[in-house]
C-alpha cells in the first residue's frame, strides 16, 4: 500500500462518490491557483485491465472542461512506451503544471474494485515489475484484479464491466472536485477595493 494514500473505497459503496469527491477537493487544496491542472490517464486499450486510465481520460474529454488538460484516452493512449515523451511535452508547454496521475493497479482480493486516491505520486508499470517514471503531485488508482502471479494474464483476463464502472466513477468524481477546486479558487481572489484604487 502506498504511504501517501488517503483512500481506499469500494466502487459500488454507496458512499463513493460523496467520499471521493470529497478527498479530491482535500488533495486539489495543495495546486496554487495560477497551476495549470494537468490530468495523465495511463494505461492501453489492448488489455482490459489496464485500459482504466484510458477509460477515465476518453470520460473526462466529454465535459469538455477549460480547467483541466486531459492526457491518455483510448483514442490517444498515454502507456510505457510514450510516456517519457508526454511527460516532456508537459513540461515544455506548461509552467508548474500541477499533474494528476491516474492508472489501474492490482492488489489483494478482498481489494478488487477499489478506487484508492492520495498525495503523491502513481508509479506505473510497478504491478508489472516495470521501470517507469513517478506521475503526479496526487494520484488516483483502481484495484482492478488480483495481483502477485501471472499479472500480464490477469490484466488481460479483467472484467470490462468493473472497469468502465471504475472509470466512470473517477471520472464524474474528479470532474466536479476540479470544479468545485477552481470555483473556491475564484471566490478567493483578491479584488481591488475603491479605497485602494483611491490611494
Amino acid at each position: 500500500m502506498d504511504n501517501n494514500q488517503s483512500i481506499k473505497v469500494p466502487y459500488n459503496s454507496p458512499m463513493i462518490r460523496t467520499i471521493l469527491q470529497q478527498e479530491l477537493t482535500n488533495l486539489l487544496q495543495t495546486a496554487m491557483p495560477h497551476q495549470p491542472i494537468i490530468v495523465i490517464c495511463i494505461g492501453t486499450d489492448r488489455s482490459t485491465g489496464d485500459s482504466l486510465g484510458p477509460l477515465v481520460g476518453s470520460s473526462l474529454e466529454k465535459y469538455r472542461s477549460r480547467f483541466m488538460h486531459v492526457y491518455g484516452t483510448i483514442a490517444e493512449p498515454v502507456h510505457a512506451l510514450n510516456l517519457s515523451d508526454t511527460l516532456a511535452l508537459i513540461e515544455e508547454q506548461f509552467a508548474e503544471p500541477f499533474i494528476i496521475g491516474i492508472d489501474a493497479c492490482l492488489g489483494q482480493a478482498t481489494s478488487v474494485g477499489c478506487i484508492q486516491a492520495g498525495c503523491g505520486p502513481v508509479r506505473p508499470g510497478a504491478g508489472v515489475n516495470k521501470e517507469l517514471p513517478p506521475v503526479g503531485h496526487m494520484h488516483i488508482t483502481g484495484i482492478v484484479n488480483v495481483g502477485g502471479f501471472m499479472e500480464y494474464f490477469v490484466l488481460q483476463n479483467t472484467r470490462l464491466h468493473l472497469v468502465m464502472s471504475m472509470s466512470e466513477v473517477i471520472a464524474q468524481c474528479l470532474y466536479h472536485a476540479i470544479s468545485r477546486h477552481i470555483r473556491r479558487a475564484q471566490l478567493d481572489e483578491p479584488t481591488t477595493s475603491l479605497s485602494r484604487i483611491n490611494l
